[in-house]
């Protein structure tokens, strides 16, 4: 199981993201690579962050500008595609921390999932939100 307790170990690149770390920081771990300024305090980079995930990683710096908050998202082409996302998530968040902590019967068709780990709570959800969206959220606690 990952260890979330510092941060996340991605796989592709490489790299440590710890928690707490400043924009500037964070752009010079990944310099050379296509990290993505959105707006101040929301990048993202295409990646593998865990073993066998191929998605956009979105890193949220709140609390004073340090980052509290990994989102893993794919760009659909339409809604339909949301199945095979969220089952592409599910499976691979629990090969990685298990089983989830506590799951309930969700929204828009689809359970929601919480887990509760050392550092860390990871939420997997659909809402409805201009339609369906998928949430698959790492939060450091």
């Amino acid at each position: 199981m990952t260890d979330l307790t510092k941060g996340l170990q991605l796989t592709t690149p490489p790299k440590f993201v710890p928690w707490r770390i400043r924009d500037l920081e964070l752009e010079d771990l990944f310099d050379g690579f296509a990290l993505k300024k959105v707006k101040r305090g929301y990048y993202t980079l295409k990646c593998e962050p865990l073993p066998g995930l191929h998605c956009i990683l979105g890193f949220h710096l709140h609390e004073y500008d340090v980052l509290t908050e990994f989102e893993f998202f794919v760009l659909w082409k339409d809604e339909s595609e949301i199945k095979e996302s969220y089952a592409m998530f599910q499976k691979c968040f629990e090969q990685e921390f298990g089983p989830p902590t506590k799951t309930t019967s969700g929204s828009e068709g689809f359970p929601s999932h919480e887990w509760t780990v050392p550092g860390a709570e990871i939420i997997h959800l659909v809402r409805e939100r201009h339609g369906p969206e998928e949430l698959m959220r790492i939060r450091r606690r």
